[in-house]
């Protein structure tokens, strides 16, 4: 069964292979929209890839307000790290009772959103 972007079945938690294959066919960006757009996807993955922050700082500095767009080997080598994170397996399994769990959340007056770790 296919359920938000993961294949769940008996034998657990999978990438859907058709988003794995979107990711990695995914063109080199050539502006900032197209930027913003990549980070939109790779953002709902982001508490499943360490130092994600880290990794897309170099392309979300070209997304600033009157930034030059200037396509450099560092923002390269971040665009491919970010599609490697996506497009590799995260760590997802289900709770067991045998385990200790920390639940990050955030929370505001219209939404609340939850990790359980």
């Amino acid at each position: 069964m296919a359920f938000l972007g993961n294949l769940v079945s008996s034998k657990g938690i999978h990438l859907d292979p058709k988003k794995i294959e979107a990711v990695q066919s995914c063109p080199k960006p050539s502006s900032a929209t197209e930027i913003r757009s990549f980070l939109g996807l790779a953002s709902y993955y982001r508490h499943f890839v360490e130092n994600f922050s880290s990794i897309v700082s170099p392309l979300t500095k070209l997304t600033q307000k009157g930034a030059t767009f200037r396509w450099s080997d560092e923002c390269e080598e971040s665009f491919q790290k970010l599609k490697a994170a996506l497009t590799t397996t995260p760590v997802l399994v289900l709770p067991s009772a045998l385990g200790s769990y920390t639940v990050y959340y955030d929370a505001s007056r219209i939404s609340i959103r939850c990790v359980l770790m």
